[in-house]
């Protein structure tokens, strides 16, 4: 049976932090709490959905991180009112970037309707529907128009929408 330091060394020098070398305690803490910190740091932002790491990943310390994480996960602590106030202000008020492409405007879109879905508000598929084609950029109008024709925007979901403009990207970009 092999014993500890014979796994450890089997294991490899990449798998673990340094031996403890007598006379060399404070290099060696100081080589551990870089390496707990690293492997800490990996384990949050591997962990986190894009839209929080997008946030987060300028922290340097998995303290901060985690302090971070914390903070945007408990949020504020509003009302339902207040936070459905603030998600409706936030549709009514959402449009696309000049020359953003169609899955940054379709990921941004998503976010919001799943915060409005999450409280959950009152909208119908039709509103949804309706704000996400009708808020494009000018280029993408003649497909918005296909895509009215083409789809009942009461009864489709605006990932079908999306999945459909998404196709005609390459055509947008030609006119």
């Amino acid at each position: 049976m092999a014993t500890m330091a014979e796994n450890v060394i089997a294991a490899g020098s990449e798998t673990h932090p340094p031996m403890l070398e007598k006379g060399m305690y404070d290099s060696w803490k100081t080589q551990i709490i870089l390496y707990i910190d690293i492997k800490a740091v990996n384990i949050l932002l591997l962990g986190l959905p894009v839209d929080i790491y997008t946030l987060i990943n300028h922290y340097q310390t998995a303290k901060e991180i985690w302090d971070q994480v914390k903070e945007l996960m408990e949020g504020t602590k509003m009302t339902k009112q207040e936070r459905e106030s603030m998600l409706y202000y936030e549709f009514n008020k959402f449009t696309s970037d000049p020359r953003e492409s169609i899955h940054s405007y379709y990921l941004r879109y998503a976010k919001l309707i799943n915060d409005i879905n999450m409280i959950p508000m009152s909208m119908t598929p039709m509103q949804i529907n309706t704000k996400f084609v009708n808020h494009l950029q000018l280029e993408w109008s003649r497909f918005v128009t296909a895509a009215k024709q083409a789809r009942d925007l009461h009864s489709v979901t605006f990932d079908q929408l999306y999945a459909f403009l998404k196709h005609n990207e390459k055509d947008t970009k030609e006119v």
